[in-house]
């Protein structure tokens, strides 16, 4: 079993290795600063299934590090929550097919409410006909699932959230978001606690 665990592991590895690095992370992280640090907008994210839940992850890591962020599902957003999205909001979708039903109509309602809304879309299926829909694409590299059925969303979702993490951390060092303003938005817990402490020495 350890010798199986290595192989998953280095897959993984790989996988993330393998992320191409392009233009792509670039006009997603100046999309958002624009649209969020300039305008006021907020992000929001969604995703169907698995890349719903790390939509789901990248906003509220994202609201916690000074980029106000929210969640909106594909398919309540048709029965009312697309009444969440402001004209200077930016919409960061994920499909790892590129082809999913519910995203691609996501981006058609938004653009009939906000025609101006960009787009900033993570995906493996980079000739996939949401890509022209978008204003910033971020290729995964499309590895191959670990799953053993190749089917399960494994692979796929670690270089997601991979990509979410990148965002993340460069989008702070554009803000120059501090330690200060980390212990802003975390009361409680060890965070909390923790990011406090270093602010208050931060200070000295």
């Amino acid at each position: 079993m350890q010798d199986e665990i290595k192989i998953i592991l280095k897959q993984e590895a790989a996988a993330i290795s393998n992320i191409p690095l392009n233009g792509g992370f670039e006009d997603a992280v100046n999309l958002i600063y624009n649209s969020v640090h300039v305008k006021g907008g907020r992000l929001i994210a969604s995703g169907m299934g698995k890349a719903g839940q790390i939509g789901a992850n990248i906003a509220t890591t994202l609201s916690s590090t000074g980029t106000p962020s929210t969640f909106m599902h594909p398919s309540e957003a048709q029965h009312g929550d697309l009444g969440m999205l402001k004209q200077n909001d930016v919409l960061l979708v994920i499909s790892n097919s590129g082809k999913t039903r519910e995203i691609i109509e996501l981006i058609h309602l938004s653009h009939k409410l906000h025609s101006q809304i960009p787009v900033v879309l993570i995906t493996g299926n980079k000739d996939s006909e949401l890509v022209d829909l978008c204003n910033a694409v971020i290729f995964t590299g499309n590895p191959p699932e670990v799953c053993t059925l190749g089917l399960t969303p494994t692979t796929s979702t670690t270089t997601m959230t991979v990509i979410g993490d990148i965002i993340v951390v460069l989008l702070m060092k554009k803000i120059k978001f501090s330690t200060a303003d980390y212990a802003k938005r975390h009361h409680g817990g060890y965070l909390g606690l923790k990011s406090r402490i270093k602010a208050k020495r931060d200070e000295n």
